[in-house]
């Protein structure tokens, strides 16, 4: 992707590989996000993609922490059930969850975009196994002192999972920025893509910008690379912690 982004159009479609392009093109770059409003385009991915994600941890820490230590009626099914929707496709959802936003009026809107996928059932999976990990001690002595569930949640909890916290961001707000096929469908005004759906730009009927096209796409990864390279740590961390359940 990074080689070709470099290469001249000539040498794009060579049948033999050019491995070291001859002159090497750094104007790709400057063309590429030029000619569309990338701009934009990465501001929508940046706000729905943190939006989700923030939602996401939220939501989805209340209800791990619930199915963990909460004993309730139905706990144990109602936590398969939730399991059970992981098996199902995400594009067999697109179309009952089109079908309800359009009826909602929400076509065409962050909304939209957004709120079909604010929580995730891998989160709560995840964060519930990590809880499971944690001493009852802990959780006993805190019921103890009068403090309530959501303090425990937040105040206790938290800052001792904290990796798993960053490990499910992160995996989160990547899923989250790929997103293609779910903007395509929602978003009709170009104001509303997102970078993934942005890199069509470069395809026509007629010809496709394969250069400036991996330009582009070498420029949207460079958040995740960066958000990765800060949080490499506490994602193996928070992976490793979760497996020793």
């Amino acid at each position: 992707m990074i080689i070709t982004s470099l290469k001249p159009s000539f040498e794009v479609m060579t049948k033999i590989p050019i491995w070291i392009p001859q002159p090497i093109r750094f104007s790709n770059y400057g063309k590429a996000l030029s000619s569309s409003p990338f701009g934009t385009y990465f501001l929508n991915s940046f706000f729905i993609s943190m939006l989700e994600t923030i939602f996401d941890l939220t939501f989805g820490a209340m209800a791990a922490y619930a199915f963990a230590r909460i004993d309730f009626y139905g706990r144990k099914v109602l936590f398969l059930v939730f399991l059970a929707t992981m098996m199902v496709p995400g594009e067999m959802m697109l179309v009952p969850n089109f079908i309800t936003i359009s009826g909602w009026g929400w076509t065409n809107t962050y909304q939209g975009l957004i709120v079909p996928w604010l929580i995730s059932v891998f989160t709560i999976f995840l964060m519930r196994q990590f809880f499971l990990g944690l001493p009852q001690e802990l959780f006993d002595a805190a019921e103890l002192d009068g403090c309530s569930h959501f303090r425990i949640l937040f105040q206790i909890i938290f800052p001792l999972a904290k990796p798993i916290w960053i490990t499910a961001g992160l995996i989160k707000f990547v899923g989250s920025w790929n997103s293609f096929l779910w903007v395509l469908i929602v978003a009709n005004s170009s104001s509303l893509y997102t970078v993934p759906v942005g890199l069509l730009n470069f395809t026509s009927d007629f010809d496709t910008v394969y250069n400036q096209m991996m330009a582009a796409a070498t420029c949207s990864l460079l958040p995740l690379v960066i958000l990765f390279l800060f949080g490499q740590r506490y994602f193996i961390e928070g992976i490793s912690r979760t497996g020793l359940r």
